[in-house]
């Protein structure tokens, strides 16, 4: 899938992403009656769950594939997509995922275009009834149609691996490796970063006030207004800004749409 290589894309920035479609690994691999043999892998890497912050960050900014841009967005527990899933596995066996881990074909993992890293999946498959449960750990696939990638492991659950794709619905179960149980975790949105598009800065708190009270008078409850206290060169200011986008992209389309071509964009 997406391979991890030190490249700059996106707003010039640093991400874990580029190296589509690497080549074959030399190691031999057993394919009997539809299955893979795990025995028969010199190497099965462990499985280690990154879920750090600047991780998080890095995977979240838009990329590039092919001419193609996607721009990686917050999600909530309950979420649905339908689509054509497909399923990967030797040729990236042992191999780097986008946000750093090792792929391991063995484990009930997924890559997905834009969803954050670590969001729990419940993956339907429309075609038979069969369900399982993946972890997305890379970027993918980038085949028109496909919305999601899934281990061999996970494609066996559905029993879609000699077919090769199979229709499915994915249902959001959870954030950071964990599959919401309690209401409160199932009220989250994934907490991989806020944007916010600021439309005033003030030295006096009334000024602010003003400016709040004018757009939210103009938004309508659409977008939340906020007054954000800090410091500028070493004196108070107060900015206003817009909250409750759930990617940057969604920050950028608002502010363009609404002519506020001079607003920066401000993430969390």
């Amino acid at each position: 899938m997406l391979l991890t290589t030190k490249k700059t894309i996106a707003l010039g920035s640093s991400v874990l992403l580029a190296g589509l479609f690497a080549g074959c690994s030399s190691t031999s691999y057993n394919y009997s009656g539809g299955h893979y043999s795990q025995s028969s892998y010199r190497h099965v890497p462990k499985q280690e769950i990154r879920n750090s912050q600047a991780m998080h960050r890095a995977t979240m900014r838009p990329y590039k594939i092919a001419g193609k841009w996607y721009y990686p967005t917050l999600a909530k527990v309950g979420d649905e997509q339908r689509g054509i899933a497909s399923w990967y596995g030797p040729n990236f066996h042992a191999k780097k995922t986008s946000n750093g881990e090792v792929y391991n074909m063995f484990a009930q993992t997924a890559a997905h275009k834009t969803l954050p890293m670590n969001t729990m999946v419940r993956v339907d498959n429309l075609e038979n009834g069969k369900s399982t449960i993946v972890r997305v750990n890379d970027r993918g696939p980038f085949v028109s149609g496909r919305i999601i990638d899934l281990s061999n492991k996970a494609a066996h659950d559905i029993d879609m691996v000699k077919k090769g794709t199979a229709q499915v619905k994915l249902t959001i179960l959870g954030f950071n490796a964990k599959v919401a149980t309690t209401q409160a975790e199932r009220n989250e949105v994934a907490t991989v970063g806020k944007y916010y598009v600021q439309v005033g800065a003030f030295r006096r708190y009334e000024g602010a006030k003003i400016t709040q009270r004018k757009f939210k008078l103009i938004l309508e409850n659409k977008y939340d207004v906020i007054i954000k206290e800090g410091y500028f060169e070493d004196q108070p200011i107060n900015r206003v800004w817009i909250s409750g986008f759930r990617s940057e992209a969604e920050a950028r389309d608002f502010r363009e749409n609404n002519g506020l071509g001079g607003a920066m964009i401000i993430a969390e």
